[in-house]
Protein backbone atom coordinates (compact mmCIF):
# COMPACT_ATOMS: atom_id res chain seq x y z
CA UNK A 1 0.00 0.00 0.00
CA UNK A 2 1.18 3.49 -0.82
CA UNK A 3 2.40 5.53 2.14
CA UNK A 4 3.71 8.96 1.28
CA UNK A 5 6.48 11.07 2.75
CA UNK A 6 6.36 14.66 1.47
CA UNK A 7 9.74 16.34 1.25
CA UNK A 8 10.52 19.69 2.84
CA UNK A 9 9.56 21.61 -0.31
CA UNK A 10 5.97 20.37 -0.17
CA UNK A 11 3.57 22.14 2.14
CA UNK A 12 2.18 20.06 5.02
CA UNK A 13 -1.21 21.33 3.80
CA UNK A 14 -0.94 18.81 0.96
CA UNK A 15 -0.83 15.98 3.49
CA UNK A 16 -3.78 17.25 5.49
CA UNK A 17 -5.77 17.94 2.32
CA UNK A 18 -4.99 14.51 0.95
CA UNK A 19 -6.05 12.64 4.08
CA UNK A 20 -9.19 14.80 4.28
CA UNK A 21 -10.34 13.57 0.86
CA UNK A 22 -8.96 10.04 1.17
CA UNK A 23 -8.65 8.64 4.68
CA UNK A 24 -7.07 5.41 3.43
CA UNK A 25 -3.81 7.16 2.49
CA UNK A 26 -1.02 7.48 5.03
CA UNK A 27 0.82 10.77 4.51
CA UNK A 28 3.57 12.38 6.55
CA UNK A 29 5.45 15.57 5.83
CA UNK A 30 9.16 15.80 6.45
CA UNK A 31 8.71 18.72 8.82
CA UNK A 32 6.77 16.61 11.33
CA UNK A 33 7.77 13.01 10.46
CA UNK A 34 10.06 11.51 13.09
CA UNK A 35 9.82 14.85 14.94
CA UNK A 36 11.61 16.59 12.07
CA UNK A 37 14.75 14.51 12.56
CA UNK A 38 15.40 14.14 8.83
CA UNK A 39 14.78 17.74 7.75
CA UNK A 40 18.49 18.42 7.33
CA UNK A 41 19.53 14.89 6.34
CA UNK A 42 21.21 13.93 3.11
CA UNK A 43 19.13 12.45 0.31
CA UNK A 44 20.71 9.07 1.05
CA UNK A 45 19.76 9.16 4.73
CA UNK A 46 16.24 10.30 3.94
CA UNK A 47 15.61 7.62 1.31
CA UNK A 48 17.06 4.92 3.56
CA UNK A 49 14.84 5.96 6.48
CA UNK A 50 11.77 6.20 4.25
CA UNK A 51 12.47 2.70 2.89
CA UNK A 52 12.88 1.23 6.38
CA UNK A 53 9.52 2.70 7.40
CA UNK A 54 7.73 1.73 4.18
CA UNK A 55 7.32 5.23 2.72
CA UNK A 56 7.47 6.48 -0.84
CA UNK A 57 9.09 9.91 -1.11
CA UNK A 58 7.29 12.70 -2.97
CA UNK A 59 9.73 15.38 -4.09
CA UNK A 60 10.26 18.30 -6.42
CA UNK A 61 14.03 17.59 -6.35
CA UNK A 62 14.84 16.82 -9.97
CA UNK A 63 18.47 17.85 -9.48
CA UNK A 64 19.96 15.28 -7.10
CA UNK A 65 17.36 12.55 -6.51
CA UNK A 66 17.28 11.09 -10.07
CA UNK A 67 21.07 10.69 -10.13
CA UNK A 68 21.04 9.11 -6.68
CA UNK A 69 18.35 6.66 -7.79
CA UNK A 70 20.38 5.78 -10.88
CA UNK A 71 23.47 5.16 -8.74
CA UNK A 72 21.48 3.06 -6.27
CA UNK A 73 19.99 0.97 -9.08
CA UNK A 74 23.46 0.26 -10.42
CA UNK A 75 24.62 -0.71 -6.90
CA UNK A 76 21.55 -2.81 -6.13
CA UNK A 77 20.42 -0.55 -3.27
CA UNK A 78 16.68 -0.60 -2.64
CA UNK A 79 14.43 2.35 -1.88
CA UNK A 80 10.76 2.72 -1.03
CA UNK A 81 9.86 4.43 -4.28
CA UNK A 82 9.93 8.04 -5.38
CA UNK A 83 7.26 10.21 -6.94
CA UNK A 84 8.92 13.10 -8.76
CA UNK A 85 7.01 16.30 -9.37
CA UNK A 86 8.10 18.80 -12.00
CA UNK A 87 7.32 22.43 -11.20
CA UNK A 88 6.31 22.91 -14.85
CA UNK A 89 3.56 20.32 -14.36
CA UNK A 90 2.38 21.16 -10.83
CA UNK A 91 3.58 24.21 -8.95
CA UNK A 92 4.65 23.78 -5.30
CA UNK A 93 2.06 26.44 -4.44
CA UNK A 94 -0.75 24.48 -6.11
CA UNK A 95 -1.91 22.60 -3.01
CA UNK A 96 -5.15 21.47 -4.67
CA UNK A 97 -3.45 20.32 -7.85
CA UNK A 98 -0.82 18.33 -6.00
CA UNK A 99 -3.43 16.85 -3.68
CA UNK A 100 -5.65 15.74 -6.58
CA UNK A 101 -2.72 14.29 -8.51
CA UNK A 102 -1.51 12.24 -5.52
CA UNK A 103 -5.03 11.06 -4.77
CA UNK A 104 -5.50 10.05 -8.42
CA UNK A 105 -2.20 8.15 -8.38
CA UNK A 106 -3.29 6.26 -5.28
CA UNK A 107 -6.73 5.44 -6.69
CA UNK A 108 -5.27 4.28 -10.01
CA UNK A 109 -2.92 1.78 -8.34
CA UNK A 110 -3.79 1.32 -4.65
CA UNK A 111 -2.00 -2.01 -4.19
CA UNK A 112 1.03 -1.37 -6.36
CA UNK A 113 4.34 -2.35 -4.78
CA UNK A 114 6.45 0.80 -4.61
CA UNK A 115 9.86 -0.67 -3.80
CA UNK A 116 12.34 0.74 -6.35
CA UNK A 117 9.54 2.37 -8.36
CA UNK A 118 10.03 5.90 -9.73
CA UNK A 119 7.43 7.95 -11.54
CA UNK A 120 6.70 11.49 -12.58
CA UNK A 121 3.41 12.71 -11.16
CA UNK A 122 0.88 13.90 -13.73
CA UNK A 123 -1.73 16.56 -13.17
CA UNK A 124 -5.18 15.15 -12.38
CA UNK A 125 -8.33 16.65 -13.90
CA UNK A 126 -9.96 19.25 -11.64
CA UNK A 127 -13.23 17.36 -11.28
CA UNK A 128 -11.47 14.46 -9.59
Amino acid sequence: MLQLLLDAHISPKVGSSLTAINSTITVHDLIHWQEGRFRESSDEELLEAAFRQGFTLVTFDLTTIPQLLKDWTEQGIKHGGVILVDTRTISPEDIGGLTRALDRQYKDQPTLTWTNRVLFLRRAPKGI
